[in-house]
């Protein structure tokens, strides 16, 4: 008989620790401390979308889910690397990107302790911080480069491929073969007639956006060259997800990816294009009866869709800006029916840490685009890396726009941490040398070259060598 304090189990969806997970998560903790750095990215992404969130040790009273087992492990193991004096162990050292991810972090633990105050909340906000920092820290320590980028990728072409599997199977069987472990349902969700695949995920909407945001990823794969056929099967992977979770938003990020990625083209006239997006909106407010963000309303690509319940999300959002401002709220259930729903993640942003979460929930968008922005204009000599740059932008517009009908509260944030980290660990070589060039020229609007660095007085390189891999 099993200590009470101390449990294993599954099978349906509380969260007691399966067998079969409790051995993929000590085979993933191992390898955190047995391989060379630059495979430990490959056992954390595939143990963390292939273990149901909800699986969990209770040991004394307290949760701990297997994912803040195995981050635990990055982190010693992070702490524990042998690296060269004066080497960062972050690609591009501490920078502005980490410090607003801090500080955004920070914040929403404050706002919610603060808004409860309770000891239950500290211990909350404790695992949380656990989740949010420590996923980010040590995914930020295993991407360092343009491989280690390329190795993630491979990661999740072959999770899509997987994943998608298992959900087609929910449409034929309507069971769900990850709620066999648990931590998820076992029987899946239908609405309007539709299955709803889930997969590993808590909800389809997530499963789908998981597939969805990932394509231009694939297509960053195409464009290396090395792993085509990988990168075509998790593209395939990657729309079936989309298509069997059945959810308007899933599908709404695909196609703005997809969008993303072909206006290539006009990667030069962008100011132009926001300027012209802004004037349409200021247009569309002259002429529309209802606030701007009713178009949400409109939006409606799969039966069932609440897209209605978004717009008036966003509507009682502003109405009651007074009662969120400083540290949030909890009485959102209030504002009207299914208010408490919070399926914007810019509603959620503001709701659960306030103004100043907001701002730099924002500040950290502006921030990863501005750091894609410059080290593109840099690389324009360099079609081949400058296309990489503008495929991550691709990637994380999608994000941005799947934020619109869903806020991640499952392994989802892993993909959106990950993405972060790429685009830090392939803008960090450019934006360093641009750094060299400015401070030797004072000219802020060079373009990484062969001539600009023999202007200067460096030895000459071509701006593949500014991808060097960082030493391990």
């Amino acid at each position: 008989m099993q200590p009470e304090n101390f449990r294993f189990g599954g099978g349906s969806t509380d969260t007691i620790l399966h067998p079969i997970v409790l051995v993929a998560m000590l085979i993933a903790v191992i390898l955190a401390f047995v391989l060379p750095r630059k495979y430990l990215v490959v056992p954390f992404i595939l143990s963390t979308f292939l273990i149901p969130q909800g699986q969990q040790l209770v040991v004394g009273g307290f949760h701990v889910f297997a994912l803040r087992i195995i981050v635990l492990a990055g982190i010693a193991r992070m702490f524990f690397s042998k690296r060269p004096a004066g080497e960062n162990v972050l690609a591009g050292g501490f920078n502005s990107v980490d410090v607003i991810f801090f500080l955004w972090v920070t914040l929403h633990a404050l706002s919610f302790i603060l808004l409860y105050r309770a000891t239950g909340a500290i211990v909350n906000q404790a695992g949380y911080l656990w989740d949010e920092l420590g996923s980010y820290i040590i995914l930020r320590f295993m991407i360092c480069d343009e491989e280690d980028v390329e190795r993630a990728i491979k990661c999740f072409a072959f999770l899509a491929v997987v994943l998608a599997a298992c959900m087609v199977r929910e449409q034929l069987t309507g069971l769900n073969v990850f709620g066999l472990l648990g931590g998820v349902n076992v029987i899946s969700e239908v609405r309007e007639g539709r299955i709803r695949s889930q997969a590993v995920f808590q909800h389809s909407l997530l499963a789908g956006t998981f597939g969805a945001t990932a394509i231009p990823l694939f297509v960053y794969l195409w464009k290396r060259g090395k792993q085509k056929l990988l990168a075509v099967c998790g593209a395939i992977g990657a729309t079936v997800m989309v298509a069997t979770a059945s959810s308007s938003t899933p599908v709404m990020a695909w196609m703005a990816g997809i969008g993303a990625v072909f206006l290539w083209p006009l990667r030069k006239r962008l100011r132009m294009v926001r300027w012209g997006l802004v004037a349409m909106l200021l247009s569309l407010t002259l002429v529309m009866q209802a606030p701007i963000w009713f178009l949400i309303a409109r939006v409606s690509v799969a039966n069932g869709s609440s897209s209605y319940h978004r717009a008036m999300l966003v509507d009682q959002f502003v109405r009651h800006f007074s009662d969120w401002w400083l540290v949030g709220t909890n009485e959102n259930q209030k504002w009207g029916f299914d208010m408490w729903d919070t399926s914007n993640r810019y509603v959620e942003e503001g709701e659960t840490g306030g103004l100043a979460a907001l701002i730099c929930f924002v500040g950290l968008i502006y921030l990863n685009f501005s750091r894609i922005g410059t080290a593109r204009k840099m690389l324009e000599k360099d079609r081949k890396h400058e296309w990489m740059l503008w495929l991550l932008g691709a990637a994380f517009f999608a994000h941005l726009v799947a934020f619109w009908g869903i806020s991640y509260f499952d392994q989802t944030r892993v993909t959106w941490f990950a993405l972060i980290a790429m685009i830090v660990a392939t803008t960090a070589p450019v934006l360093r040398q641009s750094s060299v060039l400015q401070d030797k020229t004072g000219n802020s609007n060079l373009t990484v070259s062969r001539r600009s660095y023999a202007a200067v007085g460096l030895p000459s390189t071509n701006t593949s060598g500014l991808y060097n891999k960082y030493k391990k």
